[in-house]
């Protein structure tokens, strides 16, 4: 095949038509649709206004009450966990104890990965009708998640703007064959796999934060720390300052506590669900923007709405909820993006039937997934039977 290698086993059976699209009936689309089928590339039959029409108009409406429950329960639901963790886990006879972390870390890390979600809907300005409380929020949590708020909403407001082209796309951007590192095709093995996958869900987001890594390429040094680089221009610059500065008080006072409770202490309390809410985060943006079905587009055929439609619904099964349906309605959030995320899944619902093939959902399991996309998305060409010579598709083979 011309784009990702598939056999009868790997496609379910489903017969392949010309030019490598599988055959799938329109009726019953969401049930027999492959997800491993091309989304389509052409212009769509609809605007973005009728999108929004099929959406009832309640969902695009911010509930500062509403809102700030799911911030109470989630502070409280991490409160709950860390008093269990620091009350009790001491009492437990010595094999449990040592049991007992790895639960606490992977409960905490899930919940503060929700926290996250919220003050990444404060940067969209979906937490309230209020810019100054979205960002009063967004500055306090993502502060406290040492991510500096104001760099990351603006360099991601340009991520909305952008995606899916091959230029001005912010984050996770697919390189051409002929960008690829020289010592890449010696990591397209599983063990190199493993390696590549354990770097990025530990450093990537820590990287991506300090040196751009895996970001949009800039003429020079391009840093979310730093308010005079490339990232940004002249009328955010002060607010980039303030970031830092969130940033600075939180490590501070982290550095407080671990002098009065010892290191070890705050690695375990805080340090190691920091890091898996990391290594989420980094899955869930690779997994939403990086598919064998998706196209990725140059200047000559981006447009807007395509670019918004570039991206996958996923399935994270229970914690769809725990992380705020950020998961498995991102297609609906990229096309409105001030959308409160409980209004999500409704609006999804609506635009499903609009859609039809151009919306895309993916329920295989996200390590499954994280492991698929590693092997079959390493680079991106134009597809050379395609008329659009402005279209790329993911390749799998060197």
């Amino acid at each position: 095949m011309p784009w990702f290698e598939c056999s009868a086993d790997k496609c379910g059976g489903i017969t392949m038509g010309a030019g490598g699209h599988m055959s799938v009936s329109t009726t019953n689309y969401e049930q027999e649709k492959n997800p491993l089928q091309r989304v389509p590339y052409s212009k769509p039959p609809f605007t973005v206004g009728e999108i929004k029409k099929a959406i009832p108009p309640h969902c695009f409406e911010r509930s500062l009450l509403r809102s700030f429950s799911y911030v109470v329960c989630d502070l409280s639901l991490a409160s709950l966990v860390y008093y269990i963790a620091t009350s009790y886990f001491h009492l437990l006879p010595t094999p449990f104890f040592y049991l007992a972390w790895p639960v606490y870390w992977a409960f905490q890390g899930c919940i503060l990965t929700g926290v996250w979600v919220i003050a990444h809907e404060c940067g969209h300005h979906a937490f309230s009708d209020y810019q100054w409380v979205d960002d009063t929020v967004g500055l306090i949590l993502h502060s406290a998640l040492l991510v500096p708020y104001f760099s990351w909403k603006y360099s991601h407001r340009r991520h909305h703007s952008n995606t899916g082209s091959l230029e001005r796309d912010e984050v996770f951007v697919p390189k051409p064959k002929s960008k690829i590192p020289w010592y890449s095709k010696y990591l397209n093995n599983p063990f190199g796999r493993m390696i590549t996958l354990v770097i990025t869900l530990t450093l990537g987001w820590p990287l991506y934060l300090a040196f751009n890594v895996s970001g949009r390429p800039y003429d020079r040094f391009a840093s979310h720390y730093d308010p005079n680089g490339p990232i940004y221009n002249d009328r955010e610059r002060l607010k980039i300052y303030i970031s830092d500065a969130g940033v600075i008080a939180a490590s501070y006072i982290l550095l407080r506590i671990a002098l009065a409770e010892g290191l070890a202490w705050i690695i375990c309390v805080y340090g190691v669900p920091l890091l898996i809410v990391n290594s989420f985060l980094v899955t869930i943006t690779y997994l939403q923007h990086t598919h064998p079905s998706l196209p990725h587009y140059d200047s000559s055929e981006w447009d807007w709405l395509r670019g918004a439609l570039a991206t996958v619904d996923r399935d994270y099964g229970v914690l769809n909820k725990v992380f705020h349906n950020i998961t498995d309605t991102h297609v609906a959030h990229h096309l409105f993006s001030t959308m409160p995320h409980y209004h999500a899944m409704e609006a999804t619902k609506a635009i499903k039937p609009i859609l039809k093939e151009y919306y895309q959902f993916d329920g295989t399991p996200f390590f499954k997934a994280m492991w698929r996309e590693a092997r079959e998305c390493l680079y991106v060409e134009p597809d050379e039977d395609a008329p659009n010579k402005g279209v790329f598709w993911y390749k799998n083979k060197y």
